[in-house]
């Protein structure tokens, strides 16, 4: 059974002090995809007063943890998602509100047979930021992997 939006947004808002510090807003999430929102905020502006680039990152890695906690939530109990590596490219200037859209890079059923298995699977998330008008100013790739409790 996949998590709501309410509770996978309150879940990350609740143990992630940065989504609620960015005012992160929590448009879609479900086990194949999730969108977050970063308003336009003066306080989180660069130089040339569009986001900050690290604020962008946040947006996105906030967005692949919201992915992750929908496809996976039922395996918290016996794993913990961590974000393995990261990788972002800034491929237009960003100004206004941008949005982030993660996808799972493998399937979970995939990865839920590894960790079936014994193994600490390790699997792709694809986040792209796009301004309002659609452009793509950002693409960023976090591995995940789920570490088995023990």
């Amino acid at each position: 059974m996949s998590e709501t939006l309410p509770s996978v947004g309150e879940m990350l808002a609740a143990t992630v002090p940065m989504v609620r510090t960015l005012n992160l807003e929590f448009v879609e999430a479900s086990p194949e995809r999730a969108v977050l929102r970063l308003p336009d905020q003066p306080d989180f502006h660069n130089h040339v007063g569009g986001p900050h680039a690290g604020a962008m990152f946040t947006l996105a890695e906030s967005a692949s943890g919201a992915v992750v906690l929908a496809a996976f939530a039922d395996q918290l109990g016996r794993a913990v998602p961590l974000a393995v590596r990261a990788e972002i490219g800034y491929k237009k200037l960003a100004k206004g509100p941008v949005t982030a859209t993660a996808t799972l890079g493998r399937p979970a059923a995939e990865v839920i047979a590894e960790l079936d298995a014994g193994q600490r699977p390790e699997f792709p998330v694809n986040i792209a930021i796009n301004r309002e008008d659609g452009a793509v100013t950002g693409e960023m790739s976090i591995v995940w992997t789920l570490r088995p409790q023990t």
